[in-house]
């Protein structure tokens, strides 16, 4: 018997085996190739759509011969949006905030949602809608998602609303569906992670509890919630009778800026959604005291509120937003995996002590905070009101304390960032 060198091949006559031995090595090749090509595939992301918090939405306001507010240019335009660093183009902050007020009709035939207008003469706009230039506070985040791979305005878009309006008005619900959709679309049918801080997760739970389970299957892969403000916060009670400059998150500092900015704050829905729900927050903390009369609120004392401080429309508002995007019910539940964060161990606002209920009265440095533990923003209760969630059925659950995080730094803290990423990467769970 004869030994058979290594590179003959068995059975196949001295012609064929160059030719088998070609064939082999291509098919090597090819192995090797295809092989190599799995291995250097880049893995897709899963896309971010990011809802801003309060006011962190870029708006461009355009006035034409408007007469709401005579003292005040009868045209020109402004930006609204926090830590703007040029808010004033000729509008004072009293100007702004009175051009920003709503007007409200109280027919009662009219369904609530459309009571509300802007002033005559007043157009309020998005800019760079869907672009990452339309929230800049948020640069920490995008530049963070950059390193892991992402890129602006095509797997990182951001879902901008009207701070003043809830999600059932402003064309918010459809805007963003299609905004979904066309991400999802954009980035080979794959499904997004919606990220949502401080107001921002109410718009998308709306959106989660106001579209089909089939929807919600196809085009979503999670929700990461960050101080999510879910039930509402017990400060924003009095800063309807103080008021709140929206730039910069400070209290007025005249008289005049705090009527106007009270006023605002009064006419617009989302004040009252923003406000401590009675069935998550009871009598647990006095968000009001009157010093005149010595009455103390709290969140169960809302419309006892509006009615010593005479204001009735204020109370028609509160009655049909406080509480208004449903979240503690199984039929309220998001139905997708959410890892929610938050921050702790911070003193925080949650109301304050008045002279009366008067509308416009300006906090000084004698002016006494109500306070409770929580992020500087918002309270523990209404940072842990959606641990209801580690109810759903299948889908996963986390929310993630950082003690001595407070709200506005958390979106840029790298553990969130860290836990962001992770919650995107991860598969998301089969529930049917």
């Amino acid at each position: 018997m004869r030994s058979v060198p290594s590179a003959e091949v068995v059975g196949l006559s001295s012609v064929r085996r160059p030719l088998a031995i070609l064939i082999a090595a291509a098919i090597a090749a090819l192995v090797l190739s295809a092989s190599s090509a799995a291995v250097a595939q880049p893995k897709a992301l899963t896309p971010v759509v990011l809802f801003p918090a309060f006011h962190f939405t870029k708006l461009e306001v355009t006035v034409h011969n408007q007469t709401a507010a005579p003292g005040c240019p009868r045209s020109g335009s402004f930006q609204d949006w926090y830590q703007n660093p040029h808010p004033s183009n000729g509008f004072s902050q009293v100007c702004r905030d009175e051009l920003l007020t709503l007007r409200y009709d109280d027919n009662p035939s009219v369904p609530m949602p459309e009571r509300f207008s802007n002033q005559r003469g007043v157009t309020v706009s998005f800019v760079d809608y869907g672009k990452t230039s339309s929230a800049p506070f948020y640069s920490v985040l995008y530049q963070t998602l950059e390193k892991a791979g992402y890129t602006a305005d095509k797997n990182i878009r951001v879902a901008g609303y009207d701070a003043r309006l809830t999600p059932d008005m402003g064309g918010f619900l459809p805007r963003t569906e299609a905004l979904i959709e066309a991400t999802y679309r954009g980035n080979g049918d794959q499904p997004v992670q919606l990220v949502g801080h401080s107001n921002g997760p109410l718009y998308a739970q709306y959106l989660l509890t106001h579209t089909t389970r089939a929807w919600r299957h196809k085009y979503i892969h999670g929700f990461t919630p960050i101080a999510g403000n879910f039930p509402g916060q017990g400060s924003v009670y009095s800063i309807m009778l103080t008021g709140l400059n929206t730039e910069n998150f400070n209290y007025p500092t005249t008289h005049a800026g705090a009527v106007a900015s009270a006023r605002m704050f009064l006419s617009s829905p989302a004040s009252y959604m923003s406000s401590g729900d009675p069935a998550v927050f009871g009598r647990s903390e006095v968000v009001l005291v009157d010093k005149a009369t010595g009455v103390k609120y709290t969140p169960a004392d809302y419309r006892r509120l509006f009615v010593d401080a005479h204001l009735p429309i204020a109370l028609q508002i509160a009655n049909y937003y406080i509480g208004f995007v449903k979240f503690r019910d199984p039929a309220d539940f998001p139905d997708v995996d959410v890892s929610a964060e938050r921050g702790s161990g911070i003193k925080t606002v949650v109301g304050a002590v008045l002279p009366n209920l008067d509308v416009g009265q300006v906090v000084t440095s004698k002016t006494r905070l109500l306070m409770r533990d929580g992020d500087i923003n918002q309270e523990d209760t209404t940072n842990t009101a959606i641990r209801v969630w580690k109810h759903m059925r299948c889908y996963r659950f986390s929310l993630t304390d950082h003690p001595g995080v407070d709200h506005f730094d958390l979106p840029s803290n790298s553990s969130v960032l860290a836990q962001l990423i992770a919650a995107a990467e991860r598969p998301r769970s089969r529930c049917g």
